[in-house]
């Protein structure tokens, strides 16, 4: 029994760091000046759904179904390469819990959804989209606080009861490359 207990000790101890690892990329990042750091929480979610908007447009009252499912958005800007390189190692270990759904590689840029399956096949538990090298293909910047930027990797992460052919409309909107094909998981 003493044996077994020392077992579970030492396993705890060698997975720590990477449950840690797994889970702060975007705590490790919040007060980073090179990063623009957004977190909405799901009070604001629940604030959102609970107002009671009553609209015509199919469109936008499948957006509010959406908003409704969705339990946490986080994301981070940045043009930092050191972070960068940080970022997409945090992606590359994250990876391993989740399912590529697509990559779309295009000049030096590359753009990956990874999903976690959800109560079927149109809904997933957690989506995690990771732009690298934006900076390739886009020569804007954008203005950050009074400063010029130029963005070099976005990560976003979003959780919740999310419907793939919803989240791939609004994505689609945003323009961001591969988007569209979100709706059309294999």
């Amino acid at each position: 029994m003493m044996k077994v207990k020392w077992m579970i000790l030492v396993m705890a101890i060698m997975f720590l760091p990477l449950t840690a690892m797994a889970q702060d990329i975007f705590d490790k990042y919040s007060d980073n000046s090179d990063v623009t750091y957004v977190s909405i929480k799901p009070k604001m979610f629940q604030m959102i759904a609970n107002m009671g908007i009553d609209v015509d447009d199919d469109e936008a009252k499948a957006y509010m179904e959406m908003v409704k499912s969705i339990t946490s958005f986080k994301t981070i800007v940045t043009d930092n390469k050191s972070i960068s390189t940080d970022i997409s190692k945090w992606v590359q270990s994250r990876s391993s819990a989740l399912e590529e759904l697509m990559e779309v590689k295009d000049s030096g840029s590359e753009v990956k959804f990874y999903v976690k399956e959800g109560k079927d096949a149109d809904h997933v538990k957690e989506l995690l989209i990771f732009v690298n090298g934006i900076d390739k293909v886009v020569n804007e910047s954008v203005e950050v606080n009074g400063q010029s930027r130029k963005i070099e990797t976005v990560v976003v992460s979003l959780t919740g009861d999310i419907n793939l052919n919803e989240i791939s409309k609004l994505t689609d909107k945003m323009k961001i490359p591969g988007a569209k094909h979100l709706g059309k998981k294999q």
